[in-house]
């Protein structure tokens, strides 16, 4: 009878799961699932009706900070695109030289930076996918080591952007500041960063690939005039329109001091400012920049144009979503349908390190289930959160580190494990783009798999490095070790002893 009271418990995940993977749409998905846990809360758990709901509404109460954030946060990065900022860094990347061999590592490391500029995988992708794939056929490089390059670095920033949806959701469920989360793992996401542009400069090589530089400034000529297609794709709601203007602006070109805004950003927050402050620092400034570099226009245009249609795009669907989710985790939470699943995770567990690596795992898993980053973020951080919130104990400040890395977990086996699922709707996106916008060579999702060195790198490693302890080689990074971290259960079977 307990086994299927804690089943009935837990099956409102099911329900979210099984609706996201027939291809519901999020929030109608998120909307359903919260319904039907209301239903389970009352039928099963014997929790009145208003007690649910004041677990939901203080469940969403615990994200309104990420939601202020994801607001400004969606404003930045249309500033980024139409200003000339996400331009002038993709100007700067192919200034270094485009060969067969390197254009799988130059299109990686500049959609690193640009999905940092503009804190979207998805928006990151929609832009440069265009660019270095035709650059790539150009050069007669390898189309599939091009595609995972692209899709490895533009969830780089998603995953330690300041502006990135999920890094600001992720470090919200955990309670913990984006700011420090960015610094606690900067230097191990860079070390990433570095380890995979040498994988794919490294790949090119082997290859075989051609040597001979081109010019890629006709590329983007090329496309917005040969294959209309891409433009109309970028322009429709699948797309990123500000992607269009973005490649009018690599095509004229963007004076270089346009990357001021993004290095300004990155300063300030590894100084330790608060994140509005990071964030209206970019804005400000990249609408600054953009007046003398003839890219922004009136103030009014900054208000209707950029922080609007920021507010617009933030509110329309993500939060809204995310408030669903998160009264969703708060319902769960009241009847205690978790309780199974901790247990089990803190039986197998012997020490911190070991339980921490569990929910790298159930993140990584619950991602699998979902098939969305997003709803696996707001799904599963409640679970890891619980999990160590009530079976570890030590210091506040160290208690604060544990909760840093449940909210890398989240983000990093959400946004980097989905490029390992070959049915995450992450993937069945970036198949529909390099599709439209590059039909000679058709990409498949198990393409995405087979030279992702970015997604291998970032999951392996940080699995390998919770578990062993090696994270204490990194700075920052390190998880305080036992006896300043203990289980609650050793300390309970050390005072029985």
């Amino acid at each position: 009878m307990n086994f299927v009271t804690g089943f009935l418990k837990f099956s409102p995940v099911f329900v979210l799961a099984g609706l996201m993977i027939s291809g519901q749409d999020a929030l109608i998905a998120a909307f359903l699932a919260c319904v039907f846990a209301f239903i389970i809360a009352g039928l099963v758990a014997k929790v009145k009706f208003q007690e649910a709901l004041d677990s939901a509404m203080d469940s969403v109460k615990h994200i309104l900070v990420a939601l202020f954030i994801l607001m400004f946060a969606y404003a930045m990065a249309e500033a980024f695109m139409a200003y000339g900022v996400g331009a002038a860094i993709i100007n700067v990347a192919l200034s270094l030289g485009i060969t067969a061999k390197s254009v799988a590592c130059i299109g990686f490391v500049c959609c690193c930076l640009l999905s940092v500029a503009t804190g979207t995988s998805w928006g990151t992708f929609a832009a440069c996918a265009p660019i270095f794939l035709w650059l790539s056929h150009i050069v007669d490089g390898n189309p599939v080591l091009t595609v995972c390059a692209i899709a490895g670095g533009a969830c780089f920033g998603d995953n330690i952007g300041l502006i990135s949806d999920t890094t600001i959701v992720s470090s919200g469920i955990q309670g913990v500041q984006v700011v420090d989360r960015v610094r606690h793992q900067g230097v191990w996401s860079i070390s990433c960063l570095v380890l995979a542009a040498v994988c794919f400069l490294a790949a090119g090589i082997v290859m075989g690939l051609p040597g001979e530089t081109v010019d890629p400034s006709g590329v983007i000529t090329t496309i917005q005039t040969e294959h209309p297609e891409v433009i109309e794709f970028l322009l429709s709601d699948d797309g990123r329109p500000s992607a269009v203007a973005l490649l009018e602006q690599v095509s004229a070109g963007v004076p270089i001091y346009m990357v001021i805004p993004l290095l300004l950003v990155i300063g300030l927050a590894v100084a330790g400012f608060n994140t509005f402050v990071c964030i209206g620092s970019g804005l400000l400034s990249s609408y600054i920049l953009g007046v003398f570099a003839g890219t922004a226009g009136s103030v009014q245009s900054l208000l209707d144009d950029i922080v609007y249609v920021g507010f617009e795009g933030a509110g329309a669907w993500v939060i809204i979503m995310m408030m669903w989710v998160a009264a969703f985790g708060g319902v769960m939470q009241k009847m205690d349908a978790f309780a199974p699943l901790a247990a089990f995770v803190v039986k197998m567990s012997k020490r911190v390190r070991g339980l921490m690596t569990w929910n790298a795992v159930l993140s990584l898993i619950g991602n699998a289930c979902l098939a969305d980053e997003m709803a696996q973020i707001v799904t599963m951080g409640p679970v890891i959160k619980q999990i160590a919130e009530e079976n570890i104990e030590g210091s506040e400040e160290d208690m604060y580190k544990i909760k840093l890395r449940n909210a890398t977990f989240g983000d990093a086996m959400g946004v980097f494990g989905s490029q390992l699922i070959p049915w995450h709707v992450y993937l069945g996106f970036y198949v529909g783009i390099a599709a439209g916008v590059y039909p000679l060579v058709e990409i498949t999702n198990m393409d995405f798999l087979k030279y992702n060195f970015m997604a291998y790198i970032a999951v392996v490693s940080l699995l390998i490095l919770t578990f062993t302890g090696w994270d204490r080689f990194i700075p920052l990074f390190k998880l305080p070790g036992e006896p300043a971290l203990k289980l609650k259960k050793k300390t309970a079977e050390q005072k029985a002893a």
